[in-house]
C-alpha cells in the first residue's frame, strides 16, 4: 500500500498513466468486443433484421451498465481519494457497501426487465418485424445482469485500488469466452441457436468475469482489507457514492436515452433498414471510443490521489497528457473511418444496401470526431475531485442539453438528413461548453508554500 501511494504521489506522470490506463484500454476494448462481436456474428449468421434487434437491445443493457458505473465510479473516487489521505477504514467500508449494492440493484433491473419485456422493447424503438428477435435476446440477457452490474461496479473498485491489472484480466475472461462462444452459439456449423445463442454467451461470459472478481476480493488479494462488517449499507456513504458516480450514470443513461429517441424517429422516418445501420455504425463509434475511456480511467486514481495529497501541479500534468494522447487518437481513428467506411461497415454485414446506404451516413456522424478528448477529460476531472455538479452537467451536456432538442426539432424540417446532423453539432456545442468550463476550473487551482489547494 505504501509503495503504491508513493508511486501516484511521485512516480513520473507518463509513466503512471501508462501503468493504469494500459490495462484499462485492453480491457474496455476487449469488453467492447462484447457488442462488437455480437454484431459481427448475428450479422453474418442471422441478418439485418436481427443487427436491428441488437440495437433496439443496446440501450436497454447501457441503462443496466449505467447502475454498475454508478456505483463503481463513485466508489473509486471515494476509494482513491480515502487512499491519498490515509483513511483507509472508509475506503473499505465504501467498497464492501458498493459489492452489496450492486448486486441487489442487478437483481431488481433484472426482475423488473422480465416482467415488462414486451412493454419496455418497444418504448425502445421495437417494429413489430424487430420485435420477435429482441425477446429472443433481451429475455436471456436479462437473467445475467446482476452479475454484469457486480463486475462492472468491482472493476472500477480493483482500479482504484492500485491493481489495473486485475481490472483488466476480470473483463477480458468475460469477453474472449464470449468470443470463442458467439459462433459455436449461433451458427448452423454449431448449436444454430441463432440470435438466442448470441444472448446464452453473453450471460456465460458476464458471469465469468463476476466469478473473477468475487474470487479476488474474497480471497484477500486486494489491498482493500475487507471483512464481513463492511459489507452492509451505508446510507451516508451512498450518498457520497452515488452524487459522486451520477456523472457516470447521466452520461450512460444519457445515451440510453438518446438511443431511444433515435430507434423510435429511425423507425418512423426510415425504417427497419436504418435502424440496422445506425447500430453497425454506433457499434464501430463506440469501439473506437474505449481507449478513450480506458485513458480517463486510467487518469481518474492519478487525479483524485494527487489532489487528495494537494499536489496541484501533479494534477494539472496528467490532464494535459491525457487530453494530447485521446486527441492524437482519434483523429488517426477519424481518418481511418473517413477513407475506408465500406470496408469497415462490411466487416459486420453482407448486405449491399445496408453498406452503401450506411457510407455517406458515416461521414457526417464522426465530423468532428477529432475535438471531443475534452469533453471526457474535462468530465473525468471534476468527478476525480469529487465535484459532483459540473460533472454530472458536463457529461449530460452532449445528450441531454444539445443533441436530444436538435434531434426532435431537425428532422421536422429536413427528415433523416437532420438526424444525423445532430450528431456533429451536438459534439461541437458540449465540446464548447467543456472547454469553458473546464480551462477556467483548472487555472484557479494552485498550491501555496505549504501545499495547501488554494481557489477551490
Amino acid at each position: 500500500m505504501e509503495k503504491r501511494n508513493y508511486e501516484l504521489g511521485n512516480a513520473s506522470i507518463g509513466r503512471l498513466l501508462i501503468k493504469f490506463s494500459t490495462p484499462a484500454i485492453i480491457g474496455m476494448v476487449t469488453n467492447a468486443l462484447y457488442n462488437l462481436v455480437d454484431t459481427i456474428v448475428v450479422g453474418q449468421g442471422v441478418g439485418t433484421l436481427a443487427i436491428a434487434a441488437l440495437t433496439i437491445a443496446f440501450p436497454i443493457m447501457m441503462l443496466n451498465m449505467a447502475v454498475g458505473m454508478t456505483i463503481g465510479v463513485g466508489t473509486a473516487s471515494i476509494v482513491s481519494r480515502n487512499l491519498g489521505a490515509g483513511n483507509h477504514e472508509k475506503a473499505y467500508k465504501a467498497a464492501g457497501n458498493a459489492f452489496v449494492v450492486s448486486f441487489l440493484l442487478g437483481t431488481v433491473m433484472s426482475v423488473l426487465g422480465l416482467t415488462f419485456i414486451d412493454p419496455l422493447l418497444k418504448l425502445f424503438g421495437a417494429t413489430e418485424t424487430i420485435l420477435p428477435y429482441a425477446k429472443q435476446y433481451m429475455s436471456i440477457i436479462f437473467i445475467g445482469t446482476p452479475f454484469f452490474t457486480f463486475a462492472v461496479t468491482a472493476n472500477n473498485i480493483a482500479r482504484a485500488e492500485g491493481s489495473p491489472f486485475i481490472a483488466m484480466i476480470g473483463m477480458m475472461v468475460g469477453a474472449i469466452l464470449n468470443i470463442i462462444l458467439d459462433p459455436i452459439f449461433v451458427f448452423d456449423w454449431g448449436l444454430g441457436m441463432g440470435i438466442r445463442g448470441v444472448a446464452l454467451a453473453t450471460i456465460i461470459s458476464q458471469f465469468a468475469s463476476f466469478a473473477f472478481l468475487a474470487i479476488y476480493f474474497v480471497r484477500g488479494k486486494s489491498a482493500l482489507h475487507l471483512k464481513l462488517h463492511h459489507l452492509y449499507l451505508d446510507l451516508k456513504l451512498l450518498r457520497e457514492t452515488f452524487a459522486v458516480g451520477f456523472a457516470s450514470f447521466a452520461r450512460q443513461a444519457a445515451g440510453s436515452l438518446v438511443s431511444v429517441i433515435l430507434n423510435n424517429l429511425l423507425g418512423f422516418y426510415g425504417g427497419d433498414l436504418y435502424i440496422a445501420i445506425f447500430g453497425v455504425i454506433n457499434r464501430i463509434l463506440m469501439f473506437m471510443l474505449m481507449p478513450l475511456f480506458g485513458i480517463v480511467q486510467g487518469l481518474q486514481p492519478i487525479v483524485s490521489f494527487n489532489y487528495g495529497a494537494k499536489k496541484l501541479t501533479r494534477v494539472k500534468k496528467s490532464l494535459q497528457l491525457s487530453f494530447i494522447v485521446i486527441t492524437a487518437f482519434m483523429t488517426g481513428s477519424w481518418l481511418i473511418l473517413m477513407l475506408f467506411p465500406g470496408f469497415v461497415m462490411g466487416i459486420f454485414s453482407r448486405d449491399n444496401v445496408l453498406i452503401e446506404t450506411g457510407i455517406p451516413i458515416m461521414r457526417i456522424l464522426i465530423a468532428v470526431l477529432p475535438v471531443i478528448g475534452i469533453q471526457i477529460v474535462g468530465a473525468t476531472y471534476f468527478q476525480a475531485v469529487g465535484k459532483a455538479l459540473p460533472a454530472a452537467i458536463l457529461s449530460m451536456s452532449r445528450q441531454i442539453l444539445f443533441l436530444i432538442p436538435l434531434v426532435l426539432v431537425l428532422p421536422l424540417f429536413l427528415g433523416l438528413t437532420g438526424i444525423w446532423i445532430t450528431f456533429p453539432i451536438a459534439d461541437l456545442l458540449a465540446t464548447t461548453l467543456t472547454s469553458i468550463w473546464f480551462l477556467k476550473e483548472v487555472k484557479t487551482l494552485t498550491e501555496d508554500g505549504e501545499g495547501e489547494i488554494v481557489g477551490r
